[in-house]
């Protein structure tokens, strides 16, 4: 946001200081709300069986192992999930509302271009993480769908980091060239 509505401000706005505050509020709050699921799964008691059926260790896969009442771990997944996704996802989302009206003022259309385009790509990568997050936190799944669940949490916890530097590096001309050159290589090989 402040990258294309107050470029000039950049380095002003962006400072050190706050930088490192975003870095460490992302990291207590995603460490609370990681704390608030291990404790309430550490009162629970009698795992019928030591097997996960996912990749990693997911709150509502550890859920269906307990024999315990998961009630209260139930009723807290829905409100803490909610705010921990839907807060940043709504602050995304007015960040890029606000770019599109700085985008759409701008008179160049070359500039309009290289910015959708830049926006574009992480737009893309922002929808492709949450979307499956959603899907996978808030949306009520039933019991049978453990197979869509770990290929949802595979999505967003492998898919989108390896997709991000890959759609990020294409938008540099010499990654294309090269990336043009492997191509033609292989299409047309030189005998």
């Amino acid at each position: 946001y402040v990258a294309i509505c107050h470029p000039l401000h950049y380095t002003t706005i962006m400072s050190q200081n706050l930088c490192v505050l975003l870095v460490v509020m992302s990291w207590v709050l995603s460490s609370a709300n990681a704390l608030v699921h291990t404790l309430l799964l550490a009162r629970l008691s009698h795992f019928r069986n030591n097997t996960i059926p996912h990749y990693f260790c997911e709150p509502s896969a550890l859920l269906s192992l307990s024999s315990s009442d998961t009630t209260i771990n139930e009723m807290v997944i829905l409100p803490l999930g909610t705010l921990v996704i839907t807060l940043p996802f709504i602050c995304i989302l007015v960040s890029y509302g606000r770019i599109g009206v700085t985008i759409l003022r701008t008179p160049s259309i070359k500039g309009i271009c290289k910015a959708l385009s830049t926006c574009g790509s992480h737009l893309s990568v922002v929808c492709l993480y949450y979307g499956a997050i959603i899907g996978l936190y808030l949306v009520p799944s039933s019991n049978n769908t453990n197979d869509k669940d770990v290929i949802v949490a595979v999505i967003y916890s492998l898919v989108t980091p390896m997709v991000n530097p890959f759609i990020y590096s294409l938008r540099n001309r010499d990654i294309k060239g090269a990336l043009r050159n492997i191509l033609n290589r292989r299409l047309c090989p030189q005998w």
